[in-house]
């Protein structure tokens, strides 16, 4: 089945409104939901099993893995969207438009976290989500060199260009 470009690109955003559903829908959880022994709270005690060994019982680390990754993947739909609806445009701009996109909904994600009991507006909540959405636009400058590693003539160049193209 052949897609047409209208339809990739109203795919993408449907794709961004599905995860933007699930980051809200993972915030209205109260934070008795992810301590008790329902199956959120299993999975979050799962994970923090794993990591308590490594990084001490005081340490949220599940929490803020959770942010990055939620973060990461939004940053990553929200980054193809942006190419896919204003094409031609350079990598650092599509780059830039998608964290600001997803650290603008960061912040709401953190005002409604406000009014859900148990949970809370954590500034240090929105920098994570941030942080994550900004790893997806370095991601395919990093995946891009692994592309080309068949053919060494094209790394090469692709290393010394890729200053130059996010530039212009």
């Amino acid at each position: 089945i052949a897609v047409t470009q209208r339809g990739k690109l109203i795919l993408s955003w449907v794709l961004v409104a599905l995860w933007a559903a699930l980051i809200f829908f993972m915030s209205a959880h109260a934070g008795s939901d992810f301590s008790g022994t329902g199956p959120l709270a299993a999975v979050k005690g799962w994970l923090v099993s794993l990591a308590a060994p490594a990084f001490g019982e005081d340490t949220d680390i599940v929490n803020v893995a959770a942010h990055f990754c939620e973060y990461l993947v939004f940053g990553m739909l929200l980054f193809r969207a942006a190419r896919l609806t204003v094409p031609g445009r350079p990598h650092w701009w599509v780059a830039l438009t998608a964290v600001a996109l997803a650290s603008a909904y960061g912040i709401t994600d953190e005002l409604h976290q406000a009014f859900v009991p148990g949970r809370l507006c954590d500034p240090a909540d929105w920098l994570t989500d941030t942080l994550g959405a900004n790893n997806a636009g370095v991601t395919p400058l990093l995946v891009q060199p692994i592309r080309l590693a068949g053919n060494p003539g094209r790394y090469i160049r692709y290393a010394v260009e890729t200053p130059f193209r996010l530039l212009g």
